[in-house]
């Protein structure tokens, strides 16, 4: 290198070697650039799905990982073992989903839904969902969290549709949520979202805000109806047992007399043909001595008592000795002893 210093011409010698330190230095900082850009980390919950040039090469499973630098290979991280939810007619504060709500305005546009009927009705519902094909999630459609409101949101007003409102608010919320949960499933797959769909739940099922209060009566009125159904089916189920066992306890006891006379009237005819069958054998001894038997039972349930003989003028009053008193027993007195008799 030449420098003119007034009339004079200086000449300076500059080391050749340093355009080779510009270059390694230039290297140095492109390596430190790629190495930095070529390894990431997947997370726990995570599966990683690499482009290559903008075409999917592979999909890695958690852990750290090498790439092409220089913006070769991009990776696009998807949460593939976490279940993800999306809210319908209302918002969860602090959400971390940026697709679990999509605004205040939004809610009352998704909550309102006109039944088989004709008539109004608020619903709120959530979605339970997880991504299992992250490729699909992310290539299939443009936006799969959007795609899956606007799916849920026709499959629910269609499901609605079908009942009356009495059926959406009372009995047949169970019946909604699966036939939703059914024909999610099925548009999911028909879209390829690359998500599969785990439960559709209600939440809030009211009327329209001007009609709540009288609804409200109506729906007081019935379960006070079905109190009363419920009170005197108690009083029923309480007494028709009763009044059964009443009526068996006192067939029993008939039963049971029946069964009594009968064994006594079949003991007596035995007793009577036994004795039959002895005062055939002896015919005097025995009239003798069912006639003394039977005096020996009746004579003593008689009061007054009059003893006649067959040829008797005169009637002999039979002297009541169990009614006479024993006379009370006197001790002896000790006589004083006799005078001596003169001599």
């Amino acid at each position: 290198m030449r420098i003119q210093v007034g009339k004079d011409i200086i000449e300076i010698k500059t080391p050749s070697f340093s355009g080779k330190l510009v270059a390694i230095g230039i290297a140095a900082f492109l390596g430190l650039i790629a190495a930095g850009g070529s390894f990431y980390t997947i997370e726990v919950e995570e599966a990683g799905v690499v482009l290559r040039f903008g075409k999917h090469v592979e999909t890695v499973p958690p852990g750290l990982h090498f790439k092409l630098p220089f913006g070769i290979d991009q990776v696009y991280t998807v949460p593939i073992a976490r279940q993800l939810k999306q809210e319908f007619g209302f918002s969860t504060p602090g959400a971390t989903n940026p697709n679990q709500w999509s605004g205040r305005a939004e809610n009352e546009l998704e909550r309102n839904m006109v039944t088989g009927d004709l008539n109004s009705v608020l619903v709120d519902w959530v979605i339970q969902y997880r991504v299992t094909e992250p490729e699909k999630y992310l290539f299939k459609v443009r936006d799969a969290d959007a795609t899956l409101r606007h799916a849920s949101e026709s499959v629910m007003r269609q499901v609605v549709g079908d009942r009356t409102v009495d059926e959406v608010i009372t009995i047949g919320r169970q019946e909604i949520e699966n036939e939703s949960n059914q024909r999610l499933k099925e548009l999911v797959t028909l879209y390829n979202l690359g998500i599969t769909i785990d439960q559709v739940q209600l939440k809030d099922v009211d009327p329209p805000v001007p009609v709540q209060a009288s609804f409200n009566e109506v729906n007081n009125a019935q379960q006070e109806k079905e109190k009363s159904i419920n009170i005197a089916n108690g009083d029923y189920n309480r007494a028709v047992p009763k009044a059964s066992g009443d009526a068996q306890r006192m067939i029993s006891e008939a039963e049971g007399y029946a069964t009594q006379r009968i064994n006594e009237a079949e003991g007596d005819a035995a007793r009577f043909t036994a004795l039959f069958t002895e005062y055939q054998k002896a015919s005097d001894v025995t009239r003798r001595r069912i006639y003394l038997e039977t005096l020996e039972e009746v004579i003593p349930r008689l009061g007054g008592m009059v003893v006649m003989d067959e040829g008797a003028n005169q009637v002999l009053p039979f002297l009541p000795l169990n009614q006479i008193a024993p006379a009370p027993v006197v001790a002896p007195t000790r006589a004083p002893n006799p005078a001596p008799a003169n001599r």
